[in-house]
């Protein structure tokens, strides 16, 4: 399951501002996170955010792509929006990176596996939001690209609590482990 702690990454995905405030309508559910993230700073583990952001002028967006294109056509979301920058709950550390992904996959568009490489990081515990989106897709990526992973299913959050359940007990086991906070936490002892 987990090697050493040098060689694993805990991503928290997309926690920023203008999505929490679409999934977390109470803040508890943040909880799960901040824990996670507490554990690894406590383990020596690397903790990088990602969030999605714009350039000024959208030309990362194509028309073609409809999530990205009504962000396009609505304003917001640029990269020195307050709505992408990563939740006050939980700061980066000085030495902790923050990617900016242009697409819903942490590794689209981004430096992620620049950073995951540089680092020889070969495992990845996947925190985010949404279930079915960047948690959906970096998985599948990071499968592809042969790390090992751990998705922390109470450190992601869905609109839909019946397609979370579905992708964390259904879908997410074939590619990964599928963990609470608190057993990843466990393994880490």
């Amino acid at each position: 399951m987990q090697n050493s702690h040098g060689k694993t990454a805990l991503l928290v995905m997309d926690v920023q501002n203008g999505i929490v405030s679409r999934f977390a309508e109470n803040q508890e559910v943040l909880h799960p996170f901040e824990k996670a993230v507490a554990a690894a700073r406590q383990h020596g583990m690397s903790v990088i955010f990602v969030r999605v952001g714009f350039s000024e002028g959208y030309p990362e967006v194509s028309p073609r792509n409809k999530g990205f294109s009504a962000i396009a056509g609505r304003g917001g979301m640029t990269v020195h929006d307050s709505s992408t920058q990563i939740h006050e709950s939980m700061q980066p550390q000085p030495n902790e990176p923050i990617v900016t992904k242009y697409r819903v996959s942490a590794f689209a568009g981004s430096t992620l596996e620049v950073i995951l490489r540089s680092r020889q990081i070969d495992t990845l515990v996947l925190s985010g939001i949404a279930t079915s989106g960047v948690v959906l897709s970096t998985l599948r990526e990071a499968a592809d690209k042969d790390f090992a992973i751990t998705v922390l299913s109470d450190a992601c959050l869905d609109a839909d609590a019946e397609v979370h359940r579905v992708l964390t007990e259904k879908v997410f086991p074939r590619q990964a482990d599928v963990l609470t906070v608190d057993a990843w936490i466990d393994t880490l002892n």
